[in-house]
């Protein structure tokens, strides 16, 4: 059984990803007493554009979280821009806490311009989609972003494009973009980033 009173986080995977990316990340918070969902997207192979994956991600929210006033929200790599998508302009700011970004490309990857599908050309850097969110990347200090990234990235290129400019912004020395959810200091950064 749980209550309200009981701290909730959504988490949103990327590209390629299932919510099982997220086992140990929801181990990791589940013992530390939060109540955890993970929104399964689909298709996963950026097929459709994040504006569509961010109405995924509402009806899931609307369908799990209902009674709920309010939860913190993860993004992680292209889960991060339909979290933000969702935040920014689906209405999300009125009921997210918190916003943890972990390796998420805010300003794009060159790696995209290898991509043709739509949300793969979404997140070349200076697309329109990508242009439109950061032109008010402000209101999201309301929910007091939280942006974790690591130098040795080879998936978000350059590395620094997961800096926002608002909030707070933290590097870690972690070997991977995927192990950005399983380094027991990143583990740690995100717990501590959803308690405040």
């Amino acid at each position: 059984m749980t209550s309200n009173r009981q701290p909730a986080v959504v988490l949103v995977h990327g590209l390629w990803n299932t919510v099982n990316i997220f086992w140990q990340l929801r181990a990791y918070l589940e013992a530390r007493g939060w109540l955890v969902y993970a929104v399964s997207l689909t298709p996963n192979n950026g097929d459709i554009s994040i504006e569509q994956q961010a109405y995924q991600l509402k009806t899931f929210v609307e369908e799990s979280l209902a009674d709920r006033p309010s939860f913190d929200l993860l993004g992680f790599s292209m889960g991060g821009l339909v979290s933000r998508y969702y935040l920014q302009r689906l209405y999300g700011l009125e009921r997210v806490r918190r916003f943890v970004g972990v390796v998420v490309s805010h300003y794009g990857s060159a790696l995209a311009w290898l991509r043709w599908n739509i949300g793969g050309r979404q997140m070349r850097p200076g697309s329109s989609f990508l242009n439109d969110l950061n032109r008010d990347v402000e209101r999201l200090s309301v929910c007091h972003p939280l942006s974790l990234w690591t130098p040795y990235d080879l998936l978000v290129l350059p590395a620094h494009h997961c800096c926002l400019p608002v909030g707070e912004t933290q590097r870690l020395s972690v070997s991977s973009h995927d192990n950005m959810l399983r380094d027991e200091r990143s583990l740690a950064a995100i717990a501590t980033g959803l308690s405040r």
